[in-house]
């Protein structure tokens, strides 16, 4: 038995290294591309295309007024920002309508759809209300939970000046404002992992998904597919709303601009269902990558590799293999989450991203437990094919 669970270790620790080499050779085209991107950007002044800013909100999170205000801080001649919850006294909105009192040089208009039409995703109908309404042919979609540089909106209209590209979208850091271990678990999390996953993606057949805290689309590209619509019952709309774009043979472009993606949940058992939520809906959205997720992780299969060789009188290999593991994580967390993301948390990248490793391989088991997910208060059975169905 040991024999068999060191060879399982051997084949995880030797899969997530080449996967890791992958993401090491992804990594200077995408940064050769983003000193490109700065130089026409230091051209004023430079592809700027009005937009509209569609903020879909729902509630009053945590930060939501700080947040929102560095949507209104653009260093962009012209745009609009649209609110837009399925309920008027929602108390996301009249935040909204606080932070745009205060800044009357930009247009912000606000809306509710009333819980019409009945979509599962709710952010679908608050998007298909905003698109309607919308002054301008490219749309910038956010979610609540992030904030901007002023130089975002610049960033993101770039690649628009390529009549062939269909949709920009952006990496993200993880940011844990409150401090605490789980939201900076969940961070490293974001800064790291997921965009490693986007890199090696991207470097192996082309982007062909949005990533939700930053969508742009032109409106054709919208109404082609057929509309925000087509993800109304689907729990990943930013994946799906790219791979439509993909599909309808549009451009997609990972920005050289990393966004702050706030963590909201800071106590353990809200992490813990975020996560495995995550995971779930992935799981479902897209088996088949999800299920080889499970190759990427390292840590998990140098511990098994340390137990294995203890049991079988050979400790110091099993250590050595154990120290592969974390050597392979401290060089990814730093190359993706410095280099790339620009995560400025050492203590993250260095101490907490192994450990993070480790919960990510048991999140991702957790994803096999069960079809529910419980999301914004509403318990959900996920579908084949990443569709949702409403239990209570």
């Amino acid at each position: 038995m040991w024999y068999v669970l060191l060879a399982l270790a051997g084949f995880g620790l030797l899969t997530s290294s080449i996967v890791t080499g992958m993401t090491l050779a992804a990594i200077p085209g995408y940064l050769r591309e983003r000193r490109h991107a700065r130089a026409q950007l230091a051209n004023r002044p430079g592809f700027t295309p009005p937009l509209t800013l569609l903020k879909p909100l729902h509630g009053d999170e945590p930060g939501l007024e700080a947040h929102l205000a560095t949507f209104f801080e653009q260093d962009y001649p012209a745009y609009e920002i649209l609110f837009c919850t399925r309920d008027p006294a929602d108390p996301g909105l009249e935040t909204a309508r606080r932070v745009a009192a205060r800044n009357p040089q930009i247009a912000a208009r606000f809306f509710s759809t009333g819980g019409q039409p009945s979509y599962i995703n709710d952010k679908v109908a608050s998007m298909e209300r905003m698109e309607a309404a919308a002054a301008h042919d490219i749309l910038v979609i956010s979610d609540s939970d992030v904030r901007v540089a002023p130089d975002y909106l610049r960033c993101v209209a770039l690649p628009f000046a390529d009549p062939k590209v269909g949709a920009v979208t952006c990496p993200y850091r993880g940011v844990a404002v409150g401090g605490g271990l789980w939201s900076r678990l969940e961070a490293v999390g974001m800064s790291v992992e997921m965009t490693a996953g986007v890199l090696v993606a991207r470097f192996l057949e082309g982007m062909q998904f949005t990533l939700g805290p930053t969508m742009a689309f032109r409106r054709e590209t919208i109404r082609r597919m057929g509309g925000f619509r087509v993800t109304a019952d689907l729990c990943s709309d930013d994946f799906i709303l790219g791979n439509e774009t993909h599909k309808l043979g549009e451009t997609v472009i990972l920005s050289h601009h990393a966004i702050d993606h706030i963590v909201l949940n800071v106590r353990f058992i809200a992490s813990l269902k975020h996560q495995t939520r995550w995971m779930k809906s992935t799981r479902f959205s897209r088996p088949k990558g999800h299920f080889g997720t499970a190759l990427t992780f390292a840590v998990p299969y140098g511990l098994l590799a340390w137990g294995a060789f203890a049991a079988l009188h050979h400790p110091w290999w099993g250590f050595a293999l154990l120290s592969w593991s974390v050597a392979t994580r401290l060089v990814l967390s730093i190359a993706v989450g410095r280099a790339v993301v620009r995560d400025p948390s050492w203590f993250n990248l260095l101490v907490l991203y192994p450990i993070r490793d480790l919960m990510g391989f048991g999140f991702w088991a957790a994803s096999y437990t069960s079809r529910r997910i419980l999301w914004r208060g509403r318990v959900y059975e996920l579908l084949d094919g990443g569709g949702m169905r409403l239990v209570r």
